[in-house]
């Protein structure tokens, strides 16, 4: 049986780590706030994937994100995801040389022509993730947005995903606006809207703020990874009793062995 995986996403906005409901952003802590909160040489046995986006509304300071996106990563031995402003062959790189292990493409996927087969004869398809935020519309049923949710994309989403499916990235990633931050639940409609022949792996997001809703995604089928961006229910041990009640649940999650963790970590410490 193929592993499932669990994700978690941090948001960064100008200097700052921020909870998101419906995309209107809510300061939490800085990045000195997220250490003392969240131990990563810890807590990344307990995750199998981080993202972390630079959701900054205004001009992005990418020095700032970047020298984030190192600390975070020194000691995170989990595959990290990062993206937020990525438009060029540069933008990739830079996140990948600085501890991301993939990009996240969102508005440029709508924005750039052939971006995505220019990124895959770079970096490899499986070095990408097609984002993609949704949000219902009484006119059109489900809508596409790109910038961070202030403009609809007037294409079939349909017909955006599907051509996504055909498009050289590594995986999916579906996050619904309406139910960010709500604590509702997935929105598992999202999904028939993808064909029935969906050969790349499909992380959902958006609404999940504890292990109950975590487990409503893992039992669709269809669904790869879930993700969280929910900080404050997930502080301290909240990711290990999380996962622990997925995998009690039956959900095919890697399982670590903690002596070795615990070695691993120790090596660390002793070499800082």
């Amino acid at each position: 049986m193929l592993k499932k995986r669990l994700i978690f996403i941090l948001l960064y906005c100008d200097g700052y780590f921020m909870l998101s409901r419906n995309f209107r952003l809510q300061r939490v802590g800085d990045l000195n706030w997220l250490i003392s909160n969240y131990d990563f040489s810890h807590i990344s046995f307990f995750i199998d994937e981080l993202i972390i986006l630079d959701v900054s509304r205004k001009e992005k300071q990418t020095k700032f994100f970047i020298d984030t996106l190192k600390t975070i990563s020194y000691k995170c031995f989990v595959p990290i995801a990062s993206g937020g402003g990525v438009h060029s062959i540069s933008d990739a790189k830079i996140l990948l040389r600085s501890g991301a292990d993939k990009v996240i493409i969102n508005s440029s996927l709508f924005e750039k022509n052939n971006f995505l087969v220019n990124l895959s004869e770079e970096f490899g398809d499986q070095s990408i993730m097609a984002s993609v935020d949704v949000k219902k519309s009484s006119e059109h049923g489900y809508q596409a947005v790109k910038k961070s949710g202030s403009e609809i994309v007037n294409e079939s989403l349909t017909e955006i995903l599907n051509n996504l499916i055909q498009s050289p990235i590594g995986e999916l990633y579906l996050n619904s606006i309406d139910n960010d931050g709500t604590g509702d639940g997935y929105d598992f409609n999202l999904i028939n809207l993808l064909p029935k022949n969906c050969h790349k792996p499909l992380i959902i997001a958006g609404g999940a703020d504890n292990s109950k809703r975590l487990l409503e995604g893992f039992k669709n089928s269809s669904i790869d990874a879930v993700a969280t961006a929910h900080l404050f229910n997930f502080i301290g041990d909240g990711l290990k009793s999380a996962r622990n009640k997925l995998i009690e649940s039956g959900v095919p999650l890697p399982i670590w062995d903690l002596d070795t963790v615990y070695d691993y970590k120790n090596i660390l410490n002793a070499n800082d």
